[in-house]
């Protein structure tokens, strides 16, 4: 997944803590806190964090899935 250039493929299993339960909710607010979260990535530090589908991640790995994931969703939602 993390190898090469490709963008993630569609329908790739989520983990139940990060489904999505909500059925309204406010676009602007949570929009912000999204990018709030991205702006976070830059002082993360990885001691310690294993994902719960790829395991023990390096910080640059984690920073490759992060761009992946996030270039996902935004072409899931045409953005």
């Amino acid at each position: 997944m993390l190898k090469d250039e490709k963008p993630l493929q569609q329908n790739a299993p989520t983990g139940k803590p990060f489904k999505v339960k909500e059925v309204d909710g406010d676009f602007a607010t949570e929009k912000n806190k999204w990018k709030s979260l991205i702006k976070e990535y830059a002082n993360l530090s990885n001691d310690g964090l294993v994902h719960w589908f790829f395991g023990a991640m390096t910080k640059e790995q984690i920073g490759y899935f992060v761009y992946k994931h996030t270039d996902h969703h935004l072409r899931q939602f045409g953005v």
